[in-house]
């Protein structure tokens, strides 16, 4: 079987292998033919030596977490062979902490947790994977090669989910929205917004290119200014960038009882002063709230996976900007620019 391999902790060990071993038994009972696998950051993480951990008592790991397949066999009976599927990425720890047991591992407490291609367990870059029926979801026919934008749909889909739950502490009546960012995450955030029936805006650098124009398919107003420089303030703020001058300037942006939700990290050195006592009057004179948020879980990949099947199919293919077969992994992986880039299998 061919897969796409790493060595965690080493730059530029990616290869793909023509001999890798079938999925086990003991990885799941459904098994699932590879259609396609997303990139994102965390794999040039990874690329770079930066980020993950193989599975115990390896020292490779199959790369690979935005998955997209078909169903070859479940003996559960849940799924059918030819289904579309994709993966859920993060699974419960062996304990399990009390958030593991309760099915919301997205929020696992002691960090035993696993994450297919990222840690202790192989990912979905390989020709057949298998998984545990509850790590399985199932996607709409028609959504197609779309479907591979399950697993960051469900990150902005968590990311819904905690500002609805925070925003029912009292009245609150949200009218406009703005996302910082107009990558995956950010246009997929503006659409959940959008579907909301929310006023929606974008904010990135970019001002020409697909991106504005797809923000603005999808229902949202696109701005390439600073956030300083908004003549309004937005009653949610999701932060798709991680960019510390962007984070910076959001936290007083937003409305009163507003809340704004951070859903990225920067690995860059860039640094900026932060006025905690600024901060501190913001969130406490103005009832704001500011949460971090990753992965997901179950309910969170359902979530997504309703929202993807009411989304406008052109708008979402506009997204995968680049495709690649196999046999061009390593352009693939080295992609700059554009929005999505996949590997077809």
């Amino acid at each position: 079987m061919r897969a796409l391999t790493v060595t965690p902790g080493k730059a530029d060990s990616l290869r793909l292998v023509d001999d890798a071993p079938e999925p086990a038994q003991a990885e799941g009972e459904v098994l699932v033919e590879a259609v396609a696998v997303g990139i994102c950051g965390t794999d040039s993480e990874i690329l770079a030596g930066d980020y993950g951990a193989p599975p115990e008592g390896r020292d490779t790991l199959v790369l690979g977490h935005e998955s997209l397949g078909r169903v070859v066999e479940d003996p559960t009976g849940a799924m059918q062979p030819g289904d579309l599927v994709a993966g859920i990425v993060r699974h419960r720890d062996p304990v399990p902490c009390p958030y593991c047991a309760a099915g919301e591992w997205d929020l696992c407490s002691n960090g035993r947790y696993t994450e297919c291609g990222i840690k202790g367990v192989d990912g979905f870059g390989r020709q057949r994977w298998r998984a545990p029926a509850e790590y399985v979801v199932a996607l709409r026919p028609e959504l197609g090669l779309a479907g591979v934008l399950l697993e960051p749909t469900s990150v902005v889909a968590k990311a819904w989910d905690h500002i609805d739950r925070i925003g029912a502490r009292g009245f609150w009546a949200p009218q406009r929205v703005l996302v910082t960012g107009a990558g995956p995450i950010g246009l997929l955030a503006a659409l959940l917004s959008v579907q909301r029936g929310l006023e929606t805006h974008v904010l990135a650098r970019g001002k020409s290119g697909p991106k504005p124009e797809l923000a603005r398919r999808l229902g949202a107003t696109y701005h390439a200014v600073p956030v300083a420089e908004l003549d309004f303030d937005p009653d949610v703020i999701i932060e798709c960038t991680g960019a510390p001058p962007v984070v910076h300037d959001v936290f007083g942006k937003l409305a009163p009882n507003g809340v704004g939700c951070l859903t990225g990290i920067n690995a860059s050195a860039h640094h900026v002063e932060l006025d905690l006592n600024e901060l501190n009057r913001c969130l406490v004179l103005k009832n704001n709230v500011i949460f971090g948020t990753v992965n997901a879980n179950r309910r969170h990949w359902r979530q997504a996976a309703d929202a993807l099947a009411r989304a406008d199919h052109d708008c979402l293919m506009a997204m995968i900007t680049h495709r690649y077969g196999l046999d061009d992994y390593a352009q693939a992986y080295a992609e700059q620019g554009g929005i999505k880039t996949v590997i077809e299998f």
